[in-house]
């Protein structure tokens, strides 16, 4: 098969044959349709997540061999199921989406159902194993696909990263009716998130980004207030958030960025009892000015995906119409390069996915 891979960090991926792995019992073997392109494909590509101060963290934690095919956004259609698979009630050419954040499957978050927060060795497509940008996926356990019916490629591959990030991070907000909540970034993450805030939350949303573009589609989407930071400084969009929410600082903030700057600004811009919550990985460090969180009862949390549980409810979420993935374009498999570079020039609005 056809496969575009990552040969050494910090190069230009390569397309090169890969043969077909062996089925093993309870496996399945996807047939790609399409495959998202994410920021975090970026930091993968690079090797390393930046800490700040000349620190740097390994995106796999030491766990990739390469050659590796990125890719953990990933839909397509069954193409043929391992020893013992029957009672999955899946058969092939049934259209599914991959969870792709495969844990050991034995310490403690594995066996609460939060294997994105696996302790022990990870095993998630796209990062330690191969992933989606090629023709086919290995999916080592049958119980990681979950039915696409009704739900185009492109828009299905969406949840697996996309969509339950949103979903996930919201969560940790503990949005109350009519408190508002303002989400930094309204890329492919933020893009979803606007609509889970809308569709199931009584909360109110604002948005903030530097294109006007995102913020013309955010508004489309539901997005109560929107704010370019590009052209307000921050004391400036302070006295706007809380012009709009009755004199407090936002309720809740979810950074989608993860920049010094972004994340800076997000804590200034808490009221009491605020919550931040970090999900992007742009990376870089900054200063905590430890008196302002025990002053406002403000927390911090961070947010790593979502659960297999999450991708469910993001599926039914997306089959009821509540949720419409915002797919910017598909593009064929051999141009995820040209993909990658747009993604980190910013040129990409919603998501981009690639099509083998």
């Amino acid at each position: 098969m056809k496969a575009m891979r990552l040969v050494a960090e910090g190069r230009r991926l390569e397309a090169m044959p890969v043969d077909l792995p062996p089925l093993s019992p309870g496996s399945a073997l996807v047939k790609v349709r399409a495959a998202g392109v994410c920021h975090s494909d970026l930091h993968l590509i690079s090797g390393s997540y930046d800490l700040g101060e000349g620190r740097k963290l390994s995106t796999t934690g030491g766990g990739a061999v390469l050659p590796l095919t990125p890719g953990h956004e990933i839909a397509g259609s069954v193409a043929s199921l391992g020893a013992g698979s029957e009672s999955s009630g899946l058969k092939e050419g049934d259209p599914v989406v991959v969870y792709p954040w495969v844990g050991c499957g034995q310490c403690r978050k594995c066996a609460l159902g939060r294997e994105n927060q696996c302790e022990g060795a990870q095993r998630f497509l796209g990062f330690m194993r191969d992933g989606g940008y090629a023709e086919y996926v290995f999916v080592p356990s049958v119980r990681y696909l979950v039915s696409a019916e009704g739900i185009g490629a492109p828009q299905a591959a969406t949840l697996a990263c996309a969509g339950i990030t949103a979903l996930s991070s919201l969560r940790k907000c503990r949005l109350q009716p009519l408190e508002l909540v303002l989400l930094i970034g309204a890329g492919g993450v933020g893009s979803t998130a606007i609509q889970i805030a809308k569709k199931t939350t009584k909360a109110r949303v604002a948005v903030a980004d530097i294109d006007d573009r995102r913020l013309e589609q955010a508004s489309q989407l539901g997005a109560d207030h929107v704010f370019n930071t590009s052209k307000l400084e921050a004391r400036d969009l302070a006295t706007e958030l809380k012009r709009v929410n009755e004199g407090r600082g936002a309720d809740a903030v979810v950074d989608y960025v993860g920049t010094p700057r972004t994340a800076s600004l997000g804590l200034r811009l808490l009221g009491h009892e605020g919550r931040l919550v970090l999900v992007g990985l742009v990376g870089g460090g900054m200063a905590l000015p430890l008196p302002v969180l025990p002053i406002l009862g403000a927390e911090i949390l961070g947010n790593f995906t979502g659960s297999l549980e999450e991708l469910n409810e993001m599926v039914a979420l997306v089959r009821s119409g509540a949720v419409v993935p915002q797919v910017s374009g598909s593009f064929p498999l051999e141009e995820a390069n040209t993909v990658l570079e747009r993604l980190e020039r910013g040129e990409v609005a919603g998501r981009a996915v690639l099509v083998p």
